[in-house]
């Protein structure tokens, strides 16, 4: 299966990047994410650090645009297939980007595109 870097992670049970974490793993994704706090969640230890993560295929983002630029080249760096901008996540700027370094990107929601068996 695919594996995932969530990022903008929540322990927040009432958050989305924490349903995300929740239905990917339903799914026998491999998860892995940063959050701003560290904590864990289903069975997913959520880091603060910028690891340097192995094969992810794909990072889903739970930041809005504004707090996205901090992670442009962290991103870059884990060479994922592709990148999902999550609903209030949009952003012109980092598709131009990733556009340039090659890297698919979708605008969607996770949760919908797992729930129709589209991830």
């Amino acid at each position: 299966m695919k594996k995932t870097l969530v990022l903008g992670a929540s322990l927040k049970q009432d958050r989305y990047s924490n349903i995300a974490i929740h239905k990917l793993r339903e799914n026998k994704h491999q998860v892995v994410a940063i959050g701003m706090r560290e904590g864990v969640v289903k069975d997913v230890a959520i880091t603060t650090e910028k690891k340097m993560f192995e094969a992810i295929d794909t990072v889903t983002l739970y930041l809005n645009e504004s707090r996205q630029e901090a992670y442009y080249d962290y991103i870059l760096s884990l060479n994922p297939r592709r990148v999902i901008f999550n609903p209030g996540t949009e952003n012109p700027e980092f598709y131009t980007l990733l556009t340039q370094h090659q890297v698919a990107f979708e605008t969607a929601c996770t949760l919908v595109l797992l729930g129709t068996n589209q991830y």
